[in-house]
């Protein structure tokens, strides 16, 4: 399903196409699994989804013409997973988290030597993304977890294009930093 296919997916739906949203759904839980669990929905995703493409199908109305489905759904799922964070802080006074999706876990099997430096690299990846400030951490995601362009992680975070671009090279020099500074403490607990 390309642009086209969506596009005449999205009409059909607007128009009472039960399998035409249906097709939608099915083109992009993967990936709004993936960005609900990357900005910290953890193990509630699956209902940050299932409440995202519950509130896009209402929305459909109001969907314009020409505008691109994909980064419109994410922007209501990064939304969903927002407001999840507000319901935590307020039940259980915790921050919020992002989930550890970048290594797998394989502790019941003894990988070779190189995947355990690969596995060790993406936690201290991990680790220094979650030192990141939330926009920082969150348009990094996008770009770089997402695999969005720029014009459509700005449209999932709400952002002009150009802040996109800035914060991101900021963001970039402090995920930088972060990785040395977990490097030093290494050699540090090490020496």
């Amino acid at each position: 399903m390309d642009r086209t296919d969506d596009d005449a997916a999205v009409a059909m739906a607007r128009d009472g196409d039960a399998d035409a949203y249906e097709a939608l759904v099915a083109r992009y839980t993967a990936v709004a699994h993936r960005t609900a669990v990357l900005f910290g929905a953890g193990d509630e995703a699956d209902d940050v989804v299932q409440e995202a493409f519950v509130k896009s199908y209402r929305a459909l109305r109001g969907f314009r013409t020409g505008e691109r489905f994909r980064p419109w759904l994410l922007q209501i799922v990064v939304n969903e997973t927002r407001n999840l964070h507000r319901s935590r802080r307020r039940r259980s006074g915790l921050e919020g988290r992002l989930a550890a999706v970048l290594a797998p876990d394989l502790a019941e099997i003894d990988p070779p030597d190189a995947a355990v430096i690969e596995r060790e690299r993406a936690a201290a990846l991990l680790s220094a993304l979650r030192s990141l400030p939330d926009r920082d951490r969150q348009v990094v995601t996008c770009r770089y977890l997402l695999d969005l362009s720029e014009a459509e992680t700005a449209e999932v975070l709400g952002w002009p294009k150009g802040s996109v671009k800035s914060r991101l090279s900021r963001a970039l020099g402090r995920l930088q930093a972060a990785l040395t500074s977990l490097g030093d403490r290494e050699v540090v607990a090490d020496g």
